[in-house]
């Protein structure tokens, strides 16, 4: 899988984020501070609505 790291992600070495990777039809998200543990899965839509719903209420 490619993972990417969130843009939120903090300084120093980026380690304290959420990253995601596309596993069709699924979008995988993990804790960039414990790789080897299983990332949740989430529909790619429903995962979609998330982002617009984050976004929406940050006021982006």
């Amino acid at each position: 899988m490619h993972w990417r790291k969130s843009s939120y992600s903090s300084g120093g070495d980026g380690d304290t984020c959420v990253e995601i990777a596309p596993l069709p039809p699924r979008i995988a998200v993990r804790d960039s501070k414990a790789p080897t543990r299983a990332p949740l899965t989430f529909p790619a839509p429903a995962f979609a609505a998330l982002v617009a719903h984050l976004k929406a209420a940050s006021g982006e």
